[in-house]
């Protein structure tokens, strides 16, 4: 499975955290949303940031027990003006909560595959950053850099996801719809090298499954990770060549059913 080093996600989850704030005092907090038409630009802050605090405090008591999990979360500011402050203060708190020494440490793992239980919460609040700051930036007509690697991580971050158990509780419905007899899908980055830039997916009757590497597959999706993880998010379409810079190659349908059921609750 494609993961970062912990101190580069650690790092990106500041980073990505800053931008989004300077995204989002560009854009004002009443702005819509375009890739969350359900949210303004207010929601996205007190999201992200109440994520962050969330995740953070998962990680700081040890939580085992999914039915343990936090249930209240921290206050958004009333005063925009404050919002960068505190979402620089819940970055800093979730990064120092996936400390070297609370890596192994155990904690509830939403996925359920074998990553220690603080690795897939790093991954998972790094993904809520990088995401929704390419919303906020998307709202501020601002450009949004993803670097590859941090792209490439995602990417199979989510496919595990997809394939979860807890998806399978939580969004039975996509689950199922993405069953299949067979049907395979290759999404390729074409700036990774190897297996770390290749994602195998089947779809079988019992439920999906993904396996990093390059297979003969019913449709191939290859680009630049940034483009692939933006359309495996729905984030960025996926018949625009030009702004995605990727190729299609076999049946764009099976792809494009594959997007359309499997959307997070938030898109």
């Amino acid at each position: 499975m494609t993961e970062l080093n912990a101190e580069r996600a650690r790092r990106a989850v500041v980073d990505h955290t800053r931008r989004l704030g300077e995204s989002a005092a560009a854009a004002g907090p009443g702005a819509a949303v375009p890739t969350t038409p359900r949210w303004t630009i207010t929601d996205l802050v007190e999201h992200v940031g109440q994520t962050q605090h969330w995740t953070a405090e998962i990680i700081e008591q040890r939580i085992t027990d999914p039915a343990q999990m936090p249930t209240e979360y921290a206050v958004l500011p009333a005063d925009p003006r404050q919002w960068q402050a505190w979402l620089s203060e819940s970055a800093q708190r979730v990064a120092s909560a996936c400390s070297d020494d609370a890596l192994d440490a155990p904690v509830f793992n939403a996925a359920g595959d074998e990553r220690p239980g603080t690795r897939f919460w790093l991954s998972n609040v790094l993904n809520e950053t990088v995401i929704h700051g390419f919303d906020a930036a998307n709202a501020a007509h601002r450009p949004a850099d993803i670097d590859a690697d941090i792209a490439a991580a995602l990417i199979s971050h989510h496919l595990a996801m997809l394939t979860s158990p807890t998806w399978e509780m939580l969004r039975s419905e996509s689950a199922h719809a993405i069953r299949g007899t067979g049907q395979t899908l290759q999404w390729l980055a074409t700036d990774i090298a190897d297996d770390a830039g290749a994602w195998f997916v089947e779809r079988r009757s019992d439920g999906a499954t993904w396996q990093p590497g390059i297979q003969q597959a019913d449709v191939t999706v290859a680009g630049p990770a940034r483009s692939l993880l933006l359309i495996l998010t729905r984030r960025l379409p996926l018949t625009d060549r030009q702004a995605t810079n990727i190729s299609i190659d076999g049946d764009t349908d099976l792809a494009r059913h594959w997007l359309d059921n499997t959307a997070h609750i938030a898109d």
